[in-house]
């Protein structure tokens, strides 16, 4: 086996996601601009152009027609895949941890930090409706989020936080259902397996949990 070295990026990598077929790779970093590489050979394919501060999270849908970042200059923004065109931009007030598209396609959501006075908020878009507005707005009273998935069916959301919980909210009404301590530190990422029965947590506690 013989590994691939991708260069693009000039500052420290922040996510990577392969897309449903696995034939791309999508990365982030503290510089600005994702990339999409093709994962066979290590190829790049193209960059997303348009933030404005380092990119903390990405998404792809399934069918690998749009892609999400979400960045520290207080924005998430949503392309079209093949174009890297902006297609929407979706203002906060601090900066976009976290984001991810639905099961079903039809909405994405992200998490917003604590900062300059303001409250960590989980927020939920219809990509459907050309609107700006959540249809939920969750603020999370508790440790800030610092890593987010949707759950199985898009019954719930699954959030990692600064302190080592993890945390699971109702999107529907919102509601925080259940929290468990689980690590003793910030939560870096959480990943779903393909199944959806089972997640895995890492950790700057220097470990990783396979949670259901």
């Amino acid at each position: 086996m013989k590994p691939l070295l991708l260069h693009g990026h000039e500052r420290s990598i922040t996510q990577i996601k392969y897309n449903r077929d696995g034939d791309l790779l999508f990365s982030s970093a503290k510089d600005t601009k994702p990339n999409v590489w093709y994962s066979l050979n290590g190829e790049r394919l193209g960059t997303y152009n348009g933030h404005g501060g380092a990119v903390w999270c990405i998404d792809v849908d399934w069918e690998t027609k749009h892609f999400i970042s979400g960045s520290a200059d207080n924005s998430l923004r949503f392309w079209d895949c093949e174009t890297a065109t902006t297609l929407s931009k979706y203002e906060t007030k601090t900066a976009v941890r976290a984001c991810g598209f639905s099961y079903c396609g039809t909405s994405i959501m992200m998490t917003t930090d604590r900062q300059m006075g303001h409250d960590c908020f989980i927020f939920i878009y219809d990509i459907r409706e050309d609107s700006k507005e959540p249809i939920l707005s969750v603020p999370v009273k508790g440790p800030k989020v610092t890593a987010a998935l949707w759950g199985p069916l898009d019954q719930f959301i699954i959030t990692g936080h600064e302190n080592g919980d993890l945390c699971q909210w109702d999107t529907k009404t919102g509601e925080q259902v259940k929290t468990v301590h689980e690590h003793t530190k910030h939560i870096n990422d959480l990943q779903m397996y393909k199944d959806q029965t089972m997640f895995v947590s890492a950790s700057k506690d220097h470990t990783a949990k396979v949670d259901r």
